[in-house]
């Protein structure tokens, strides 16, 4: 039995989903279509020998009714002929009561107990005359029993007609599910061919726009095969936008390392014939050549923590807000000694702890002030504020430059964006990417829009419950 399972197994697994359906579906309609030419065989079977019995009950109500009081003998013997009534003959219990003549039918010994009351009537199927017959052996009463029999090759016919018509309507059946199971399966695999398909075509092109084509209907009538079809549309969808947002963050990297690693390039030239150089010139190339290794660094590692489009995942902390802005502000004092950063704390915020990573807030507030400071006209503040609402926690950064054009708003965050008015600012358009990134391994959502007034306004939202709920882990 083990054996027959491998072999099964085995041929599952060399042969494709559909064939396997195929078979599947065809089994089960052929099974139905046997069963029922069974069960229809065995109906028409009980049905024509019921009503040849109640032929012969019939016949031995009336001999019984014709014949009270006779003796042994055979009552009747014209059953050899398909229109003739039944053969009939009564038997005594004892062999010795037998009459001289020869009895027509056979005489054994269930019919004697039958005649002695030790036995209950039953039917029998004999040979005679070169015909089958079908006998009842009844009692007859006083120590007798009747024997009645009539033809039965007219019933044997008939049951083999059945059997022969119902094997053929059998077959085609078997047939007819061969053939819808071959239909189901290549109707109902339909979508998972077009699927396999379009994987196939993806494979093959590297090409993530191919789609596969649905059925009409409303999303919520539509099959499983269908709703698996539209799942991979919009994995193919989001492959597209991955893949076209690498392409772009390649293709954005170079064009900004280009001018950095020239000026490298000229530099480091300039330096090698360092002996033709003023002390004054070699002290001014060798500060941009700095100045360019570190603005190299910075866009490098930015670039590598944002091509993850993940945060790294250290062992999170309660971390207090108020602390963290307390010390992100002094750091960008230092930097930005030309401009006033100005500090809020409001009622309830200062004890206020969200679990996450300082350095990764640290560097979300960092980006934040030093975006504003750019942007700001020397001696106008910067303002951050941090207050506490039903909604949550929200830290605000807040200058007073010439905002965010509204053509440029949805852009802010992407990589590498810069206005039309910061091209000719340093930096490299991460930074505000960057912030974003890291507010929402958070569970944090920042926003940017127009201050009241003017200049920008940039809002950090902390969740009422702290857990971090993007769909990364800082």
């Amino acid at each position: 039995m083990s054996g027959v399972r491998r072999l099964g197994a085995r041929w599952r697994r060399r042969r494709p989903l559909r064939t396997r359906l195929a078979v599947a579906a065809s089994a089960a309609v052929a099974l139905v279509a046997v069963g029922v030419c069974a069960a229809a065989f065995f109906v028409i079977r009980y049905e024509l020998l019921h009503q040849l019995d109640l032929s012969l009950t019939q016949s031995a109500t009336r001999v019984i009714q014709e014949n009270r009081g006779e003796g042994p003998q055979t009552v009747a013997g014209e059953c050899r002929y398909l229109s003739a009534p039944a053969c009939a003959q009564i038997v005594p219990a004892d062999p010795a009561a037998d009459p001289d003549a020869a009895y027509l039918l056979p005489v054994s010994t269930p019919v004697r107990e039958v005649a002695a009351g030790k036995r209950a009537p039953y039917y029998s199927n004999v040979s005679r005359f070169g015909q089958p017959l079908r006998m009842l052996t009844t009692p007859f009463g006083d120590g007798r029993a009747l024997q009645v029999a009539l033809r039965a090759d007219p019933v044997e016919k008939g049951v083999r007609q059945a059997a022969v018509l119902l094997a053929a309507v059998g077959g085609a059946g078997v047939l007819l599910a061969g053939l819808l199971g071959y239909a189901v399966s290549r109707t109902g695999l339909a979508p998972v061919a077009r699927l396999t398909s379009t994987a196939e075509r993806i494979a093959a092109t590297r090409d993530p726009r191919h789609r596969i084509e649905l059925p009409p209907g409303p999303p919520g009538r539509q099959d499983e095969v269908t709703r698996l079809a539209a799942s991979f549309n919009t994995m193919l969808g989001e492959l597209e936008q991955s893949v076209s947002s690498q392409r772009r963050l390649v293709a954005d990297a170079s064009h900004e390392l280009r001018t950095p690693l020239t000026a490298l390039r000229t530099n480091a030239e300039l330096l090698a014939r360092g002996d033709r150089l003023t002390p004054a010139q070699r002290e001014r190339a060798s500060g941009a050549l700095g100045r360019g290794i570190r603005e190299v660094t910075g866009l490098v590692n930015d670039l590598i923590e944002l091509a993850r489009d993940e945060e790294p995942l250290p062992l999170l902390e309660e971390v207090r807000i108020a602390e963290v802005a307390e010390h992100t502000v002094a750091v960008a004092r230092t930097h930005w000694p030309q401009t006033p950063f100005l500090l809020e704390v409001g009622a309830g915020a200062a004890e206020a702890v969200r679990p996450g990573v300082p350095a990764r807030l640290a560097r979300l507030l960092t980006n934040l002030l030093d975006n504003a400071a750019k942007f700001s006209p020397p001696g106008t503040p910067v303002e951050v504020g941090l207050t506490t609402h039903d909604d949550g926690l929200e830290l605000t950064v807040r200058d007073h430059g010439p905002g965010i054009p509204a053509e440029d708003l949805p852009y802010v965050f992407d990589r590498f964006y810069r206005a039309e008015a910061a091209r000719a600012l340093p930096g490299s358009g991460l930074g505000l990417a960057m912030a974003r990134q890291i507010a929402r391994a958070h569970g944090a959502e920042l926003t940017a829009g127009a201050a009241p007034g003017g200049g920008a306004l940039f809002t950090l939202t902390f969740g009422a419950q702290g857990p971090p709920g993007g769909s990364h882990s800082p």
